[in-house]
């Protein structure tokens, strides 16, 4: 809803109201450009809560499958998977994205496939507990015996029982995309200008911090309120 709610285009400049305090006309102020933050923020985050969503889904559809695949087969698969799955966990993923983001400098597609790409290994871990539980139940004995081959097996029996605590893993997985997006994008790394996000809006604030500190409150409590609220929904669950 940002073109309907925001009062101002993202990027529309008006230097005589440079450097502006929150007030009635722009209710988050503006940055040193003129631009309206408030607006700002909005377009932002529709690109920081996309960027989210697409990364959980990369790293959910990977995590499960490998989850899934080492609970199933269990046995030197379940070891490599999972082993391999604990060695990328010891890697300090920030640092790592960083590195890459730096030397690639991607597209949002590509910061999408790149968060995606290193957000897995939870998703993982969760699904391999929960499938391990369901591998030897009598319904899935029902289903070999039937003559159901392994992936059916998988899709339509085991993987649907495991609904909730996958849906739980993919709202976690939504909440650290963003933080990492955020902290990549703060470090000058991520998406780059004139697209806003939450995390470009405090890499831009930093200059500010004593005189305009709003222009990082803002941004920042969007990220803590929309992360916050992913994580207690995922408690809920």
């Amino acid at each position: 809803l940002a073109p309907v709610v925001a009062p101002y285009a993202p990027d529309a400049i008006d230097l005589a109201s440079r450097r502006a305090a929150p007030s009635f006309g722009h209710w988050f102020g503006t940055d040193d450009l003129g631009r309206d933050a408030f607006s700002r923020a909005l377009y932002g985050g529709r690109v920081s809560v996309a960027i989210g969503l697409l990364s959980a889904l990369v790293a959910v559809s990977v995590g499960v499958a490998v989850g899934a695949a080492a609970a199933y087969f269990g046995g030197g698969l379940d070891t490599v998977l999972m082993r391999g799955t604990d060695a990328l966990l010891a890697i300090p993923r920030l640092l790592l994205l960083m590195v890459a983001a730096a030397t690639l400098q991607p597209s949002i597609p590509a910061l999408v496939l790149l968060v995606g790409a290193v957000g897995w290994m939870e998703t993982a871990r969760v699904t391999r507990t929960a499938v391990r539980g369901l591998v030897s139940a009598d319904f899935v004995s029902a289903a070999r015996a039937s003559g159901a081959g392994h992936l059916r097996i998988v899709q339509r029996h085991l993987l649907p029982n495991v609904g909730g605590a996958i849906r739980t893993a993919a709202v976690l997985a939504v909440g650290r995309a963003i933080l990492l997006e955020s902290a990549l994008s703060f470090f000058g790394v991520g998406v780059q200008p004139p697209d806003a996000t939450w995390g470009s809006m405090l890499y831009q604030a930093q200059s500010a911090m004593s005189t305009e500190p709003w222009l990082a409150l803002f941004p920042g409590a969007c990220i803590v309120l929309t992360v916050g609220g992913l994580t207690m929904a995922a408690d809920r669950r």
